[in-house]
């Protein structure tokens, strides 16, 4: 793997959790719950698009690892509320919810793409 493609890759990574945590909650605060399903639809349609769905994608996938944008998700807002004053103790479960969910998911899709 090229310099290049590890910092799309990276990048790719890191552009799902930003978009959550920059528009999600605005969406819901602003809309609902209605809110709530336009920014599933949107931001999670359009970064997969972007990481994986186009043919120069940023996520380059080398198909021996089972991860999906979940993992990503999770790890990110993880992180993100920890940096914000967070408690670790209190998104625990959530982070390992995350990680199960986008393993579990890149494992299905793994058999059959």
């Amino acid at each position: 793997m090229s310099i290049g493609i590890a910092l799309a890759t990276i990048a790719g990574g890191f552009l799902f959790p930003f978009t959550i945590r920059m528009m999600w909650g605005k969406m819901v605060d602003e809309w609902g719950a209605i809110g709530g399903w336009m920014a599933a639809a949107f931001i999670v349609g359009t970064v997969w698009t972007i990481n994986h769905g186009i043919p120069k994608s940023m996520i380059y996938q080398s198909g021996t690892v089972w991860i999906d944008m979940a993992v990503a998700a999770g790890i990110g807002v993880f992180t993100a509320s920890l940096l914000t004053g967070g408690k670790f103790s209190k998104s625990v479960v959530n982070l390992a919810a995350a990680v199960v969910g986008g393993v579990l998911g890149g494992f299905l899709l793994s058999l059959f793409l």
